[in-house]
């Protein structure tokens, strides 16, 4: 067995000089950091410091133009479609311009050709009415001959007998 010796638990305890030494070493290493290395590592700290202030003045500056960015942007957006906006409108009311335009025209046009087709058909009727007078005639006169038995090719005596029964059907119509 292990047996305490005289004074053991005072070996762990330093001695006075210990103790003062040890604070003047200390001393010394404290004022040499603080003299030393203290403003260099504050130097340092600063330089951080101020790069992150100037990072974060980037920051709100990139920011700000970004904000600003978007503003122009939404701006001339917001132009972009009120100018769309005009040309649709435009467009509609060209397109509703030449709608108009070839109604009209197609309008003229088929008046034109309802008017160009009564006239034809004008025209045919009177062809076809001086073609049926001309057939009366000759059937007419045919038949006169037959009952008159006399030679009516003469163009004179034919006139004279037309002109006779005209003037007797207008004084019949003027009768009744």
């Amino acid at each position: 067995m292990v047996t305490l010796a005289e004074g053991g638990a005072d070996l762990f305890i330093p001695k006075v000089y210990d103790i003062v030494w040890s604070l003047i070493i200390l001393i010394i290493v404290a004022l040499f950091f603080y003299k030393f290395f203290l403003p260099k590592f504050q130097s340092v700290f600063d330089e951080r410091a101020e790069k992150i202030k100037g990072g974060m003045a980037k920051a709100e500056q990139a920011q700000k133009d970004a904000d600003e960015m978007k503003k122009e942007f939404e701006a001339k957006l917001a132009e972009a479609r009120i100018d769309a906006s005009q040309k649709r409108d435009n467009a509609n009311a060209e397109a509703a311009r030449i709608i108009a335009e070839a109604r009209s025209r197609a309008a003229t046009e088929a008046a034109q050709i309802t008017e160009n087709a009564n006239r034809s058909i004008e025209a045919m009727k009177q062809k076809a009415l001086v073609e049926v007078k001309a057939q009366i005639n000759q059937d007419a006169v045919r038949l006169a001959a037959g009952i008159l038995q006399r030679d009516l090719t003469d163009a004179a005596v034919q006139q004279d007998m037309i002109d006779k029964q005209i003037d007797g059907m207008a004084s019949a119509d003027q009768g009744k």
